[in-house]
């Protein structure tokens, strides 16, 4: 059985930073396409970033160029690398194994003003 979790979320004051990782067992990581989500209430889970096998990678337009996701095959662990947080950036944050439709339990991302 996968297991997702995720890991490194806080609070942050607008234009700091974060990474949130999220650790997998239970699956063959390294073939599998890796996604990081986020939810507000109120709003469908939204992609932000997802990851191949292969390491290429998609953004949703609003992190494009402030967010970067990377992949650990060895330690079977996704990263999203978030830069220049604003407020709209406050949600929880889910990993997601693409292949598998397994989500990790969410870690809570706050950006204050």
């Amino acid at each position: 059985q996968v297991q997702l979790v995720e890991s490194g979320g806080g609070l942050v004051q607008a234009g700091g930073s974060l990474r949130l990782s999220c650790a997998a067992s239970g699956s063959i990581f390294s073939i599998n396409t890796m996604g990081w989500y986020r939810q507000v209430p109120g709003k469908q889970r939204e992609l932000v970033a997802s990851i191949a096998s292969g390491g290429r990678t998609t953004y949703a337009d609003s992190v494009k160029g402030r967010f970067t996701i990377s992949r650990d095959n060895a330690n079977n662990t996704v990263y999203l690398q978030m830069n220049s947080l604003t407020p709209e950036d406050t949600a929880v944050y889910y990993c997601r194994d693409l292949n598998l439709n397994s989500w990790g339990q969410g870690t809570q991302v706050t950006v204050s003003s």
